[in-house]
């Protein structure tokens, strides 16, 4: 694979991804912005990112004779309150609702007489599939103007169906993946994102610590957070990597991200940690090796941890079966299946991902920039 060529620039006193911030929960003060497994933690200003949140809906065409239903989770990094706050300020009404069931969602779109919805882009699939398979009620009832989709890698061709679908203006927004404010957004799958913010947004290389600089060369680039919109506590000294990964045509524009890099998974819209998979499955006795497998073959993610023991007397015990699923449930919101492979595996083996959505390109960054 190729990457861009770096353009030399001041090099940011510290990066870091979002393994180097588990920890940042001891040290940090004030409002905290925690991930939905505690994997993460980064100071949050609601008050700082508002204008963010704001700037994002009137980008959608959200405006005052609008009425806003928010179905995105508030589980530690408050975005769906976040949303919901800003789209009050801008439109006649908002509500955030959660991601709850898709029947109590339409229901609850019809009953605010909603015109605008924020949701990820599968939760959208997903409504719409069920509208069609399961109600039997066309989605042009429901009097949608306008979908803001964020949070997740959509599939290809997603915005022109739903707008297709609902007659609906869809906007995708990139949010930071830490605080889950706005950085850029776009109206089509085929243009790149328009930055809110000059200079909050940028790509860098997956070799080394170093900002790209337009124009680009074209190849595998990551989305950047800089300054004080990285959420860190050294300001304009800070670089998050988001662990998403764009490619990135020749020219000065920032592309949305098709994939991620690095030790996290991006599964329904939460990052799984594969290193605490990998210490949870370690502290099991008779676990040689696993694979998790994630795929997309309706509208919402799927994962699935394959699991391989040593010995041929623990592959049909229900009990140690038992054991893998609380402790995957200790790791996450997210529900993971677990499988059990029929062969012996004596030898231990690395944990590996197969992500046949074709997102994660693997933990190592600087392998993939070969």
């Amino acid at each position: 694979m190729t990457t861009p060529t770096p353009t030399p620039t001041a090099t940011p006193a510290t990066w870091r991804t979002r393994s180097d911030l588990a920890a940042a929960g001891r040290t940090a003060t004030g409002l905290l912005l925690v991930s939905p497994d505690g994997d993460s933690a980064v100071p949050g200003d609601p008050a700082g990112t508002a204008g963010a949140f704001t700037a994002a809906l009137r980008a959608a065409g959200v405006g005052p004779s609008d009425r806003v239903v928010v179905a995105l989770s508030g589980d530690g990094e408050l975005a769906g309150p976040q949303w919901a706050h800003a789209a009050a300020e801008v439109a006649e009404a908002a509500a955030s609702v959660g991601p709850r069931g898709r029947l109590r969602l339409h229901h609850t779109l019809e009953t605010l007489g909603a015109t605008t919805l924020v949701i990820t882009p599968t939760g959208a699939m997903d409504l719409l599939a069920r509208l069609h398979l399961e109600f039997l009620l066309d989605p042009l009832d429901l009097g949608l103007r306008r979908i803001v989709l964020t949070g997740e890698i959509a599939s290809r061709r997603t915005m022109d169906h739903l707008a297709s679908e609902f007659d609906a203006q869809v906007t995708e927004v990139y949010c930071s993946p830490f605080t889950a404010a706005p950085l850029g957004w776009r109206s089509s799958e085929t243009e790149p994102l328009t930055p809110l913010a000059p200079g909050s947004l940028a790509l860098a290389s997956l070799e080394k610590d170093e900002l790209l600089t337009p124009p680009y060369a074209g190849g595998l680039a990551e989305l950047v957070v800089v300054g004080g919109d990285a959420g860190g506590d050294t300001g304009g000294d800070t670089v998050l990597r988001t662990g998403q990964v764009a490619r990135v045509p020749a020219g000065d524009a920032i592309p949305a991200p098709g994939h991620t890099v690095g030790d996290h998974v991006l599964v329904r819209g939460v990052w799984l940690s594969l290193e605490r998979v990998r210490r949870a499955m370690g502290r099991i006795d008779g676990v040689s090796g696993w694979e998790l497998g994630v795929s997309r073959q309706g509208t919402l993610d799927a994962v699935t941890l394959t699991v391989a023991f040593n010995r041929e007397s623990l592959i049909d015990n229900p009990m140690w079966k038992s054991r893998i699923q609380q402790s995957l449930k200790a790791l996450t919101p997210i529900t993971i299946a677990v499988e059990v492979s029929g062969e012996v595996a004596e030898a231990s083996t690395p944990g590996t991902v197969n992500d046949a959505r074709g997102h994660h390109l693997g933990r190592d960054r600087t392998a993939i920039a070969r």
